[in-house]
């Protein structure tokens, strides 16, 4: 049986290292692309549509099946807005699609500064506790894998994912104009984009299923990698 092509794109600070778990375990089903922000031009931060444009360049001619978590999420609706019709399904993994406020945007702005001012390590300190739910964070191991994976994306990057999420349209009026078959996907604990964000864009996505994973926060890749990639690998069978 021919594998799907899948397009799984990672969130700010993340690099294919979120999806690894999925990449293998999925395997069997379906061919994983995970864009590496690492290998892409700097300028494609300069829009929405030139890093979307990007993600979808990653892959071959033809449709794909399309999941992104945080960033990537938002990212995935983008693409919707561009190539809608070579997407066959849509999977929204901890997202949001509203725009920011002005101290929502004053918040990343002040992360930056300290990112520039070689402050690096405490901004990823800082993001440990949006990403990792408190009763996790004595898990060593998934935090040392969480800090390795931010510490690989660096400053520069990190920079421009901050500004352009900080310039963000709310694409919450897009959300019923999707019609190929959806999951919405959050951590019951998710810090950085609460649960109310999935329940509502799953509610405007007419078909969608809500899935919450429970006991998890907002890199549930990475938390509770089996579950997520049980998950994914049915929504892709459907």
């Amino acid at each position: 049986m021919a594998k799907t092509p899948l397009l799984l794109i990672p969130g700010l600070l993340c690099s294919p290292r979120l999806f690894a778990p999925q990449a293998a375990a999925l395997a069997d089903a379906a061919e994983v692309v995970v864009p590496d922000w690492r290998r892409a031009p700097l300028a494609i931060w300069d829009s929405w549509e030139s890093a979307a444009r990007w993600c979808v360049e990653q892959m071959s001619p033809g449709k794909f099946a399309l999941a992104g978590l945080s960033l990537g999420g938002m990212l995935a609706v983008e693409i919707m807005q561009l190539a809608a019709d070579r997407v066959t399904r849509l999977a929204l993994l901890d997202t949001g699609m509203r725009s920011q406020n002005d101290a929502e945007r004053a918040v990343r702005r002040a992360r930056i500064r300290l990112a520039e001012e070689g402050h690096f390590e405490l901004v990823l300190g800082l993001q440990m506790s949006r990403f990792i739910p408190a009763y996790r964070l004595p898990d060593k191991a998934l935090v040392d894998e969480v800090m390795t994976m931010c510490g690989e994306i660096g400053v520069e990057i990190y920079r421009r994912q901050e500004e352009l999420a900080a310039i963000r349209a709310d694409r919450r009026p897009d959300l019923p104009k999707i019609n190929c078959p959806t999951i919405v996907v959050c951590g019951r604990d998710d810090a950085a984009t609460p649960l109310f964000l999935s329940e509502e864009m799953a509610a405007a996505i007419k078909g969608s299923e809500l899935i919450v994973i429970e006991a998890c926060g907002h890199l549930i890749s990475m938390e509770k990698p089996e579950e997520t990639s049980a998950i994914l690998h049915r929504w892709l069978s459907r």
